[in-house]
């Protein structure tokens, strides 16, 4: 099984590793995008509509990630008895849900 959060790292097979990569890989082009559009003086709300869509593949990341979490960290600390994964499964939720 996955090394898991108790030992705070995990390991993430190919296809896993390789859809977070290219996710994180496409946000950084668009953030390199709106940078491009600063320096060429484009108009606010095109900016603006391109911030709102780095904000949107920022949030499906953070959603991709963290079904992965509960799927495989928080279920197998619960089967090995870690209940205690709950309460941060918790506090991290209330973290990023701000």
């Amino acid at each position: 099984m996955a090394d898991c959060c108790c030992e705070r790292t995990k390991h993430r097979d190919d296809k896993e590793y390789k859809d977070l990569m290219n996710r994180l890989k496409r946000i950084e082009g668009q953030v390199r995008g709106i940078q491009s559009m600063l320096e060429k003086d484009a108009y606010c709300p095109d900016v603006l509509v391109q911030v709102s869509a780095v904000n949107s593949a920022l949030n499906s990341f953070s959603k991709k990630l963290l079904a992965s979490h509960m799927k495989s960290c928080v279920v197998e600390d619960i089967r090995n008895g870690r209940e205690d994964t709950i309460d941060e499964l918790v506090e991290t939720l209330q973290k990023v849900m701000k």
